[in-house]
Parts: structure tokens; C-alpha cells; sequence
């Protein structure tokens, strides 16, 4: 009888614990209706950061394929991302933010590797008129010598078919189209010049980081320097979206962010949220964030008001200049 009860007392202090933290625990994920789950296999699981459009390795079965030089290298402009290194096929180079680049080292093996193909380093010719020293290599675990660019891996991404395809930019929250100088292209990046203009991004913020905007004051920003912003017709407690559908074509949602790759957010309520359309997103405490496709560069806050219910985030979590 006694050991009856004192199980029966835990399980209800248990529940009386769940049900007063905010709106889950920091680790794992959170279910649609705001309660936390244990996480499975990260490798398995959309929005894990390696890339694939629903896990490892989606765009392409079997092994990986032999690794291809990239020859000349060539620079071309991109109107959104300023100058783009490419292969002498024209194909873009991408750069992983889970690979360093001091000391150089590849991250992204296996099933990764069938999405994100590895270029080889033999052969490797610096674009022209960037500084040839900051083309070298590094050697993976099965022996292969990768192109690096500045100490960065470079890869090229499956689903790209054609010269001037980037259908990999941003993809994870990790991967990135690399400008001439291995940096993360940008406007006003990779061009061998500092940009300086207004509305252009550092080549390399973290995922989600704080911007100091002359109106609003400081705002959340993801790692392209873009705003992050709230929707008023969603809840964190318990979690549910309101944006659906069509919605999430101007309001695409932030893609999960580790809590170490963030300066000064808040990292109480910092979880992530399996939605029911099957996208995880991330939350500044518990709310789900967006970005706003109407903003087309760094410092735009396009989004701020829009229909009275689209309103900038805070470091803490709350809407910017929402009426209270």
C-alpha cells in the first residue's frame, strides 16, 4: 500500500510540474498543442540543419557519388545575394555552418554528402580577381581532398541542375551560397570590397541575433540579417499557428536555431514547434517567429503592422509596437 501511494504522489507531482513550465521543457521539441516530446534521431527529423527537405539525403539514393573538381571558378550576380562563387558549369558553391573553417573540417559525411555532393579540391582555379591563397583543401574522413575556399568546404547542392540555380540558399537554416571569399553571399559580400551600405548584413551573424533599428529600436534578426517577426493570431500557450496555407508564402517560418548560435535572445521559452503541417519552427519564448517576404534586404521592416497583426520581435520575445 505505501509503495502504491508514494508512485501515485509522484505521478501527480509530475503532472502538476508539467503543467506550470511555460509552455514545455528546453529540451526536445514541442507538439502543436505546446506540450514537450522527447526528440528522436536529429538526423531524421526536417529543420535538423543538415539540409535535406525532410531529413538526410532526399535528393539523391544509394551511395554518394565520386567527388567532381570545380575547375575554373567563376563569380556571377545574384540580384538577392550579391556575388556567388560557382563551378566552371556555372553551379553554385555552398558553404555548411556545422563544418569549420580554423582548422578546415567537413561535417557533413554520409546521407549528407548524397544531398550535398563534396567538390573535389584537384584542380581548383581562384576566380579571377580573387586572392588566389584563399583557395586551398582539406582532407575528409574517407580520404577525399575537398575545395575549400578561406578554410570553408565547398559543396554544390543536388537539386541545383542548371548555371544560376541556388535552390539550396538557406536550406537547414545552415546552408549557404558562398561568395569569392568563402564568406556567406550577401549583398556587399565576397566582392574583395567592405560593404558598408545601409541594409547590408554582416557576411556571418548567428542564427538569431539583435539589430539596433533607428524606428523600432532592437529586433530580433535571423542570420541573413532579415527581421524576424510575430503573428498576433498565435498563441504560445497552448502553442498553435494561425499562419497556414497560403500564409506561410509571405510568412515563412524561422527554421530551428541551436540556442549557442544566438547573441543576446532569450533563451527561456527558445524551443522549437512541430507544427501540424508538419514544419518545425523555432519560438522566442514559445511564440512562433516568421520572416516577411516583402522584405528584400538586410534592415527592411516591410512586415512591421502589417493587417494590424505582423509585428516585429524583441530579444525577449514580444511584438514591437503592437497596440497593448
Amino acid at each position: 500500500m505505501n509503495t502504491w501511494r508514494n508512485a501515485s504522489l509522484a505521478v501527480t507531482a509530475a503532472a502538476v510540474l508539467a503543467l506550470t513550465t511555460a509552455c514545455g521543457q528546453d529540451k526536445g521539441t514541442e507538439t502543436p498543442n505546446g506540450q514537450a516530446v522527447g526528440a528522436a534521431n536529429p538526423a531524421a527529423q526536417p529543420g535538423n540543419g543538415y539540409g535535406s527537405d525532410a531529413g538526410y539525403g532526399s535528393a539523391a539514393g544509394g551511395e554518394a557519388a565520386a567527388a567532381k573538381p570545380a575547375g575554373q571558378l567563376a563569380v556571377w550576380e545574384s540580384e538577392e545575394l550579391g556575388k556567388v562563387v560557382a563551378d566552371s558549369a556555372g553551379l553554385t558553391l555552398y558553404r555548411f555552418d556545422k563544418d569549420t573553417a580554423n582548422p578546415p573540417k567537413s561535417n557533413c559525411e554520409g546521407d549528407c554528402a548524397k544531398t550535398w555532393p563534396v567538390v573535389a579540391a584537384g584542380g581548383a582555379s581562384a576566380a579571377p580577381g580573387v586572392d588566389p591563397s584563399l583557395i586551398g583543401e582539406v582532407t575528409r574522413a574517407d580520404g577525399t581532398k575537398q575545395l575549400t575556399i578561406d578554410g570553408w568546404p565547398m559543396y554544390r547542392y543536388a537539386k541545383d541542375t542548371k548555371a544560376g540555380d541556388v535552390k539550396g540558399q538557406g536550406i537547414g537554416g545552415t546552408w549557404y551560397a558562398a561568395a569569392p571569399d568563402g564568406k556567406k553571399a550577401s549583398p556587399g559580400a565576397g566582392g574583395g570590397e567592405a560593404g558598408g551600405d545601409e541594409g547590408t548584413a554582416p557576411a556571418d551573424l548567428a542564427g538569431l541575433s539583435v539589430r539596433k533599428d533607428p524606428k523600432l529600436g532592437e529586433i530580433v534578426v535571423d542570420k541573413n540579417g532579415m527581421t524576424v517577426y510575430r503573428f498576433m493570431k498565435d498563441s504560445a500557450w497552448p502553442m498553435k499557428t494561425a499562419c497556414t496555407g497560403d500564409c506561410l508564402e509571405k510568412w515563412p517560418v524561422v527554421a530551428p536555431v541551436e540556442k549557442n548560435d544566438t547573441v543576446g535572445i532569450l533563451k527561456k521559452g527558445f524551443v522549437t514547434f512541430d507544427r501540424p503541417d508538419g514544419i518545425v519552427q523555432q519560438t522566442i519564448d514559445c511564440w512562433p517567429i516568421y520572416t516577411f517576404k516583402g522584405d528584400a534586404k538586410p534592415g527592411d521592416t516591410n512586415g512591421q503592422g502589417v493587417g494590424g497583426t505582423w509585428y516585429a520581435v524583441s530579444p525577449e520575445g514580444k511584438p514591437v509596437g503592437a497596440p497593448k
